[in-house]
């Protein structure tokens, strides 16, 4: 395969056709699934109905004209990338940003290579003992982030396709309201999503961890509970009441000193979960809830947020 031509082809950097290449050398990927299973899987993945219409349109088949021998090949080896490291939990990227205006097979490539890690992760996870239905709890952030992604028109799935292969490698678990990554010695927490923040659940979604990773990974020693987030922004104080669930859920940190280059651009990512929008402009965007109106008018002062990192005992 000439690395070069493959890059050409795409539309990408060759040192990112370079990278897919090395990682993944000539390990091993996975099938498909076939299409005639495909519309259940996508439905029990909470796609939703407009994307799972489009992945079904962009299918793999044989005979797909879309389906270029170097878009196969990205197939293929970005699969065989991320299975390669079953059982990780760092952030991993399955291969370089594809120009997704060229098609269903391009816009949904990492998605097919998701659907095709789906029963190997699985395997992974009755290995370990792990509940059906934590696994597909956990699996379906995949139609949530799809849906996010379509509000977002296109703008958000960079990001998720790296955030996914978390999931279909075993480094990260939906646990009631909080997902749970296993990370050295503490559990991080992601937010989803998915309703209220509201204290009981977290409480809930906490206790749900404590007694799931001692159980599934005993060979792990967690001793804290972590999370890095604009959502631990103390700034927020200034804005929110006190009884915000956010606030309430800062309070259950210890926050590390903070450092500007440590993590994501924060005034990215709040735009990002607040407003599902990264190109609309501040004068535009809604103002219904306090939080947005907190975001806006922190913003449109000259002020930036900033992503914390905090911990607390396990």
């Amino acid at each position: 395969m000439d690395l070069d031509a493959v890059a050409a082809r795409l539309g990408v950097p060759v040192e990112e056709v370079e990278r897919v290449h090395r990682l993944a050398g000539d390990r091993p990927s996975a099938p498909l699934p076939t299409r005639a299973d495909a519309p259940a899987l996508l439905d029990r993945l909470a796609v939703p109905p407009d994307d799972a219409a489009e992945i079904m349109a962009g299918w793999p088949d044989r005979d797909s004209p879309e389906w270029t021998p170097e878009l196969r090949w990205l197939l293929d080896r970005s699969t065989a990338l991320v299975r390669a490291d079953l059982g990780g939990h760092e952030w991993l990227s399955p291969g370089p940003e594809l120009p997704r205006d060229r098609g269903p097979a391009w816009r949904h490539l990492y998605v097919y290579a998701y659907l095709a890690l789906v029963d190997v992760v699985r395997g992974y996870h009755r290995e370990h003992g792990i509940a059906a239905g934590v696994s597909w709890a956990t699996l379906a952030d995949l139609g949530r982030n799809l849906a996010i992604d379509r509000r977002m028109r296109g703008e958000g799935w960079p990001v998720m396709q790296s955030w996914l292969t978390l999931h279909v490698r075993g480094g990260l678990y939906e646990l009631g309201r909080l997902q749970h990554e296993r990370s050295g010695t503490a559990i991080g927490l992601h937010v989803p999503d998915a309703g209220p923040l509201s204290p009981e659940a977290v409480d809930a979604s906490l206790d749900e961890a404590r007694e799931f990773f001692p159980r599934h990974f005993p060979d792990e020693h967690h001793t804290a509970f972590s999370c890095g987030s604009w959502l631990l922004d103390p700034q927020l104080r200034e804005y929110l009441p006190e009884d915000s669930n956010i606030i309430r859920f800062q309070r259950r940190f210890e926050l590390l000193p903070y450092v500007p280059a440590d993590g994501p651009d924060a005034d990215v990512e709040v735009r990002r979960f607040a407003f599902r929008t990264l190109s609309t402009p501040l004068d535009r965007l809604p103002r219904r809830t306090v939080l947005q109106r907190a975001i806006i008018d922190h913003l449109a002062a000259g002020g930036h947020w900033h992503w914390r990192h905090g911990r607390f005992p396990l």
